[in-house]
This record gives structure tokens, C-alpha cells and sequence, in this order.
């Protein structure tokens, strides 16, 4: 028979054994708590809590929409139920680092995240925009314009409000002006130059038939690039567009299939519109900003 202090020993060892089986499982199951999915990005406003109109996320999507594209700030919102197990400023960065509002090396970001269950609130404030919107000038748009707001439930109202205050004080600094972005309706650069080879291709082939086959090239070669330099005003680009168009026809006129390719080609579906799920402009956050509670 074993002696009593060598099984309480063993019994000891083993219960120790359990509770650290036991702290393993909890931080894990913490852990994956504390993991609230950031939802994927489709526009600068994103109501995960149903609370606010149709109109209202219009509205809202559309003032924001026109900022941006007058000043270059990009401003997003997001409304969710909550954030718990984690406290609202860890899930704000995480938010502002997945979506990166504002734009790259300039960092004119910031997030409005609205936790409607926890009845918290925080205005997310990038690098660039410290210094014009300060943690004490969060918190009083927070305090004085946002939260008497939700308080009475006019959420649509106090995010509104918010947000024109907020975009004062973007107005007030001096940043760099927004660049233009390519329009659907006009050719890029690489479509010139993708258009004007293909159509070589067709001119080229019909040279040949009269010239021959290295006199054709060469003719449309050099007519194909000063069309380029009259195009682009590059010299650079017509002298590209000349050696490309004279040995695409030199080399490849025999292949009908390139010009099968060419026709149903546009350059257009590059630019699609929206954010397609990824991010802003690359915006740049260090935890500025405010958090309050109504």
C-alpha cells in the first residue's frame, strides 16, 4: 500500500495539471471573443444595427462622398451593436488599420465608430489631422453636439451634426488638394497607347498588301508614332509607339487572332467605382482622438 503523503503528492500534481488545462482554454476562448470582425468596406457610411433610414445613410454617403472629392479627406463611419469584449478605442484602431481612411503619407483619416448597445462612441483622428482636429476638440463634439443628440434618439441627426463639425475643423488645415481620378469616359495613357497599337495592326496589314511586308511596317511605324506625339505630346512616348507598331507588324501581322483580341478589349473596366471591399487611400492612425458615452 502506497504511503498517504505520496498519493495526496500525485493528487496534487494532477489537479495543478487541471487548472492549467483549464487558464489555457479560458485565455483561448477570450482570445477569440475578443476577435470581433471588422466588416468588409463598401462606403463611407456602414449601419450594422438597421438604426438609421435609407435616406439618412444616402444622405450621410453622399456629403461624405463630395467632401472627399473636394478636399481629399476621406471620413467613414461605422455603426455596430458592440464591441465588447473589447473596449471601443482597441476595436476603433483595428477598424482604422483594416480600412485605412485618408490617403497615403498624408493621412487625413477619420472614423466615427458608434457602439449602439454599449452606448459608445469615438472619433478615430489619422496622423495628418492631429493637430487640426486635437483629442480635446473630439471629445467636445462628442459631448456637446453628438451625445445630447443620441440621447434623445436622433442618431441620423447627431451623426450629421458630428460630422459637419468635424469637417470644419479638416477645413481649417492646409493639405495638399485631392488629385483627379480617371474617368470612366476618359482614356487613360495606357488605352492611348493600347488603341493605337491595335489600330497599327489593322493599317499596317493593309500597307503590307500595297508597300510589302517591310516597307508597310515601317511606314506605319512612323505614322503611328507621331500620331502618339500628338496624342500624348511626348517624344518619349511617339518613339515607344513607333519601334512597338513597327515590330507587332513586322513580326506578328500573320496572326488573326491578336486582332480577334483587340475588339472586344476596354480599358474602362479598370475603374469600376466603390472600394470593392478593400481600403481607403492608405491612411496612416496612432490613436488620436476622443471616445464618449451617452
Amino acid at each position: 500500500m502506497k504511503p498517504a503523503s505520496l498519493i495526496t503528492r500525485k493528487t496534487v500534481q494532477r489537479l495543478h495539471c487541471c487548472y492549467f488545462i483549464l487558464l489555457c482554454l479560458a485565455l483561448a476562448v477570450s482570445h477569440v471573443q475578443a476577435e470581433v470582425a471588422v466588416p468588409p468596406l463598401k462606403r463611407h457610411v456602414t449601419d450594422l444595427t438597421a438604426t438609421l433610414s435609407a435616406q439618412e445613410v444616402a444622405s450621410l454617403e453622399q456629403r461624405l462622398a463630395a467632401f472627399e472629392s473636394t478636399g481629399g479627406s476621406q471620413i467613414a463611419v461605422l455603426m455596430i451593436p458592440t464591441t465588447q469584449p473589447e473596449a471601443i478605442e482597441q476595436y476603433a484602431m483595428r477598424v482604422a488599420e483594416t480600412w485605412k481612411p485618408g490617403r497615403k503619407g498624408i493621412d487625413d483619416g477619420v472614423l466615427l465608430l458608434i457602439a449602439k448597445n454599449d452606448r459608445a462612441l469615438r472619433i478615430e483622428v489619422g496622423y495628418g489631422l492631429e493637430g487640426a482636429i486635437t483629442d480635446a476638440a473630439a471629445k467636445r463634439i462628442i459631448a456637446e453636439i453628438i451625445t445630447p443628440l443620441f440621447k434623445q434618439g436622433h442618431f441620423g441627426t447627431g451623426i450629421q451634426a458630428g460630422l459637419e463639425a468635424v469637417m470644419r475643423l479638416i477645413q481649417g488645415e492646409a493639405l495638399p488638394p485631392p488629385q483627379a481620378k480617371p474617368s470612366a469616359n476618359t482614356p487613360s495613357d495606357l488605352d492611348n497607347f493600347l488603341s493605337i497599337l491595335i489600330f497599327s495592326l489593322l493599317l499596317g496589314r493593309v500597307l503590307q498588301v500595297f508597300l510589302g511586308r517591310l516597307a508597310g511596317s515601317g511606314v506605319t511605324g512612323v505614322g503611328l508614332g507621331f500620331v502618339g506625339w500628338l496624342i500624348s505630346s511626348s517624344v518619349m512616348m511617339a518613339i515607344i509607339i513607333a519601334i512597338v507598331a513597327f515590330v507587332l507588324n513586322l513580326f506578328l501581322h500573320a496572326n488573326p487572332g491578336i486582332y480577334r483580341a483587340g475588339r472586344g478589349w476596354s480599358g474602362h473596366d479598370r475603374y469600376r467605382g466603390g472600394f470593392g471591399g478593400g481600403g481607403f487611400g492608405g491612411g496612416g492612425f496612432g490613436g488620436g482622438g476622443a471616445s464618449g458615452r451617452w
